[in-house]
């Protein structure tokens, strides 16, 4: 018999909040972390590579990458925190009350989820933010719903399974209302799996965030985004390889720190998961 930390259950989640951590301290930090305004033109730097004045070298107005990296973490963060957090509380309220409810309640509720469901995810981002106009604001409204769905069959299905349980049936037994028994009975025993389908909507957000301003849709120039970076930087391949890698390797690290964290949650969440 084991006691204490388990490592081996955490080791994911740990490697993943380390990586994200670092990225959040980068975001928060900019204005002291940033060696140079990200709106700082300088043509006679133009595309440079690499150097000690430069260490991601500039783009094509000259402008430092690395700093326009950092300042656009604080976008591409923001973003997707408050895009999941939209989708998490919006989709459990839906979820859980299509469960708990049942009969017209649960059918309406549902069929409505179904519908935005049918939508492929950046097709229907795309169209929110073509209605609601480009910016930042309307891009975390657009991604945001678009998480709804998803996150109320979850909440949904967990209900439903919570729902059979003795103490459910003994708070009904006592007389407790339906608002305390969704939010003491219900909602705590749920947590775990909405906890585990956040992080990995966080990790989508940020690649649909990158998507819309790659598209021109979300964050619009001059103000940095990594997706932004990636659209200016394939046009200049030849000339700086690093205006497109930098961007990109951002992203990557970034979706792969909030899937470790995931997939970290869910093994030590799961009491079905071995050690």
């Amino acid at each position: 018999m084991t006691t204490g930390f388990n490592w081996h259950r955490w080791r994911l989640a740990i490697t993943g909040s380390i990586i994200i951590g670092i990225i959040l301290i980068a975001a928060i930090f900019a204005p002291w972390l940033a060696p140079y305004s990200p709106y700082d033109l300088d043509v006679a730097a133009m595309l440079q590579g690499p150097s000690a004045a430069h260490w991601l070298g500039t783009d094509e107005l000259g402008r430092d990458t690395l700093s326009r990296l950092i300042y656009a973490a604080r976008i591409s963060m923001q973003v997707a925190f408050i895009a999941a957090g939209v989708g998490l509380v919006c989709g459990t309220l839906i979820g859980v009350t299509a469960a708990y409810f049942g009969g017209l309640v649960d059918l309406v509720l549902m069929r409505l989820m179904e519908l935005l469901f049918s939508f492929p995810a950046i097709l229907l981002a795309v169209v929110l933010m073509a209605s609601l106009g480009t910016s930042i604001l309307n891009a975390m409204i657009a991604i945001g719903i678009v998480f709804i769905p998803g996150f109320s069959r979850l909440a949904r299905a967990a209900t439903e399974v919570v729902l059979r349980e003795q103490y459910v049936e003994s708070a009904r037994a006592i007389g407790m209302s339906n608002t305390r028994i969704l939010f003491r009975e219900i909602l705590p025993n749920i947590i775990a799996p909405l906890l585990v389908e956040a992080a990995v909507a966080f990790s989508y957000a940020i690649l649909l965030e990158s998507a819309l301003s790659f598209l021109g849709l979300g964050a619009q120039p001059p103000e940095p985004s990594w997706g932004n970076m990636l659209n200016v930087g394939r046009g200049f391949m030849a000339q700086s390889v690093m205006l497109s890698l930098a961007p990109g390797m951002a992203i990557f690290l970034t979706v792969l720190g909030f899937n470790f964290i995931g997939d970290g949650l869910r093994d030590a969440l799961d009491p079905h998961m071995k050690d």
